[in-house]
């Protein structure tokens, strides 16, 4: 069973950046598709960037110009830049790899931006 494990989440200030990471204890990146979503109290949890296995990525409105994914399919990581960071960006960040309607969670790091 592959595992996701993220890190690099923390405490910053409003302006300041984070690069998250998320590592697959297997190669399953070159094969599915990435995303980072986010979940933040007593909101749902919402998409943020994607990576398909062909390199199209989108980002939601909210954190474009902003926010960069990348993925490094040697390493088996996955990779969220977040730039200029802003207090509606705290949340709980969660990687995910998925596939035909399959998706692999990680277990979430927490990202708080204070104003």
């Amino acid at each position: 069973q592959v595992q996701l494990v993220e890190s690099g989440g923390g405490l910053v200030q409003a302006g300041e950046s984070l690069r998250l990471s998320c590592t697959a204890s297997g190669s399953i990146f070159s094969i599915n598709h990435m995303g980072w979503y986010r979940q933040a109290p007593g909101k749902q949890r919402e998409l943020v960037a994607s990576l398909t296995t062909l390199g199209t990525v989108g980002y939601a409105d909210s954190v474009k110009g902003r926010f960069t994914i990348s993925r490094n399919n040697a390493k088996n990581t996955g990779y969220l830049q977040m730039n200029s960071l802003k207090p509606e960006d705290t949340a709980v960040y969660y990687c995910a790899a998925y596939r035909n309607g399959t998706y692999r969670w990680g277990q979430g790091t927490q990202v708080t931006v204070s104003s």
